[in-house]
């Protein structure tokens, strides 16, 4: 069952303590034009991109400039009441760091940002230090991208952990998405135990509908590990708005974990072509499957814990024209 748009808003005004909205997993850029797997992707009109060898909507149609920029983001942050997000990075995006270092410098409440080294060149932990001197407070780590039909990059190789074992004495955190399945959670498991006190996030939420997808949830048994949920609209996009199987994976996921281990993320922009940013988030609002301290969790206080957001405004609901 799900409430209804009416129902869920009355119920989020009435509150004396409206929930904490953390977007836990995010995409920003300037500029895409870059290469994977000797594919190009670039930028196309209308939000389009010519994406490793096919033409895809890569952002809404209005964003016609191509520019995925923060202040579109904030102007969907500020409608949709979402006072914090995290910006993640994937190769496909480009790697970001000059702008995301802008980001989180000019607006240090409303955002923690990931830095991104190539790993697909060896010499990269002379980037992850510069990094981590430029104050950069999490690497990511795009791990799915490092396998190949030919070739596999092992993430527990010797300048990998070298890099981690910085990263847990500088206290970031890891973010990271995975091959399908169990495919490098072993390599994982090496990690966590050479630093467990290496924060780590784990994206994408764990490809929930691929098989063995609980072979990365269970990694989260881990008391530094967690696991975010950006893109999971995409992963339900079959069935649609408002996702029930998702909130049915949710559950599963929290049986063996914990809600605690658990982050909700849009995965913006991509994911809103499909649907509105507030829609990212407000299925969750809506079920009736999840008490209302779980979807505090999910929303917000765990992302708070996770990546110390301290000083996030208190965002008024607009309500649209047409209401």
């Amino acid at each position: 069952m799900t409430l209804s748009e009416k129902e869920c808003r009355e119920r989020y005004l009435r509150c004396d303590n409206p929930p904490v909205i953390i977007d836990a997993h995010s995409h920003l850029w300037l500029w895409q034009h870059t290469v994977v797997d000797g594919k190009r992707i670039e930028q196309l009109p209308d939000g389009r991109s010519s994406f490793l060898g096919n033409e895809v909507q890569m952002m809404n149609p209005w964003m016609h400039d191509n520019y995925n920029s923060v202040e579109k983001f904030l102007a969907n942050m500020n409608y949709a009441q979402v006072g914090g997000a995290v910006v993640t990075q994937e190769f496909i995006d480009g790697i970001q760091n000059d702008y995301l270092d802008y980001v989180s410098r000019r607006w240090p409440e409303r955002f923690f940002v990931y830095g991104m080294c190539d790993f697909r060149v060896p010499g990269f932990i002379i980037e992850a230090q510069v990094l981590a001197r430029r104050g950069f407070k999490g690497i990511k780590l795009p791990a799915a991208r490092l396998i190949g039909d030919t070739w596999r990059v092992m993430i527990d190789g010797e300048e990998f952990m070298e890099m981690y074992r910085m990263m847990e004495r500088q206290g970031m955190t890891l973010g990271i998405e995975l091959a399908d399945g169990g495919v490098q959670c072993r390599e994982v498991e090496n990690i966590i135990s050479a630093c467990p006190r290496l924060k780590i996030v784990i994206g994408h939420f764990c490809m929930v509908t691929r098989p063995d997808w609980m072979e990365q949830v269970r990694l989260a048994r881990h008391d530094n590990v967690y696991i975010d949920m950006g893109g999971i609209t995409w992963l339900f996009n079959d069935e649609y708005y408002p996702y029930p199987s998702a909130v049915k994976a949710i559950r599963e996921a929290a049986d063996v974990v914990g809600m605690d281990r658990l982050l909700w993320g849009s995965d913006y922009p991509r994911t809103i072509t499909a649907i509105t940013y507030r829609q990212s988030y407000d299925w969750i609002l809506k079920t009736t499957e999840l008490t209302d301290h779980e979807k505090r969790q999910l929303l917000g206080l765990n992302a708070q814990k996770v990546y110390g957001f301290t000083s996030l405004p208190v965002l008024p609901y607009i309500p649209n024209m047409s209401e």
